[in-house]
């Protein structure tokens, strides 16, 4: 099963919440039973107005009272010592005690949600939900075409993808796996280099056959740039060994990879950016690599997840997954 750019917090197993509910309810039923209301209980209630951002959507979403949730949250701050929330009259902000907790609790949470879910089944295949960010173009180029392969391999996997080229807080987003391009550096988080191929020079045949082949870097003074999302500054490694930086110009600025890709394939302009870009567009000839004795490294893409020792099996195959496909 697969979704796509679900919010966060939409994935709570409901059969979980109706017994989450009917012990709130048994919680209330006198004060010493109050006192001692169930910390985990507790803790989905706050992981919940944390995602929701106020008191009374949080209510709204698991069915209870606007009460019921401020005063478990509040006995969680008793407990803990500590204050998770900042309130005024019209808003309520997390404060960084109750983002180190909620990124720590979000966690737990999926674990538990994880055995749960393979104790009640049975079952030794991996299963459970999986969320994914992955940038836009990687996503459309490299992932999306084999995705029906994993699914297939995994059937009671359900993947939920979401697509950005920024950077996310993945922990404080709740995502199992986040693929970024660049160098990277969070200690909160393993990491993997996938892929760190060339950074490749690319023109359609028409484009080509109309305005001639560059032979060096310096004839792109010649010619038509198309000048992507990472600015018109493209780099270059001269024979000698050294990198260079060249600034190029043209009458086209793009500021998305799928439209850099398509620009170039539709003859507008000469395009530069990573292999895994433009890869299928080379591999049909709709594209032509130029310039490559001069060709860069390109910026390393990689994958990243959760440092805690236990990776869960459904997100262990899903790396595995992505691994497989970048090689």
């Amino acid at each position: 099963m697969l979704f796509f750019r679900l919010p966060v917090g939409e994935g709570i197993n409901t059969k979980f919440n109706i017994q989450l509910f009917s012990e709130i309810r048994r919680s209330n039923g006198g004060r010493t039973r109050r006192d001692k209301m169930n910390k985990f209980i507790a803790i989905r209630i706050f992981t919940r107005v944390a995602e929701e951002g106020g008191f009374t959507a949080a209510a709204t979403k698991l069915g209870v009272s606007v009460s019921t949730v401020t005063k478990s949250v509040s006995r969680l701050e008793d407990e803990l010592g500590a204050q998770l929330f900042t309130r005024t009259t019209r808003r309520i902000n997390i404060t960084d005690y109750g983002q180190a907790f909620y990124e720590r609790c979000v966690t737990i949470l999926a674990d538990l949600e994880d055995a749960e879910a393979e104790l009640r089944s049975g079952a030794s295949a991996p299963l459970g939900r999986v969320r994914v960010v992955l940038p836009f173009s990687f996503g459309r180029v490299t992932v999306m075409p084999e995705l029906p392969r994993f699914l297939e391999r995994h059937p009671q996997i359900t993947l939920e993808v979401d697509f950005s080229d920024e950077a996310v807080d993945m922990i404080s987003k709740g995502y199992d796996v986040a693929v970024r391009t660049g160098e990277l550096s969070d200690s909160r988080l393993n990491t993997r280099v996938l892929n760190r191929d060339a950074q490749v020079t690319v023109a359609a045949p028409s484009y080509l056959a109309r305005r001639g082949i560059p032979k060096s870097p310096d004839d792109l003074a010649e010619h038509d740039c198309i000048v992507g999302r990472f600015g018109p500054e493209w780099t270059f490694r001269r024979l000698d060994g050294q990198r260079h930086s060249l600034r190029v110009s043209g009458s086209c600025i793009i500021n998305s990879g799928d439209a850099l890709r398509e620009a170039a394939a539709a003859g507008i302009g000469l395009a530069q950016g990573t292999w895994w870009l433009f890869r299928k567009d080379l591999e049909s000839g709709a594209l032509l690599p130029v310039l490559e004795e001069y060709a860069d490294e390109g910026m390393p893409i990689s994958i990243l997840y959760s440092a805690n020792r236990h990776v869960p099996r459904k997100v262990r195959a899903f790396l595995d997954f992505l691994i497989e496909v970048t090689k």
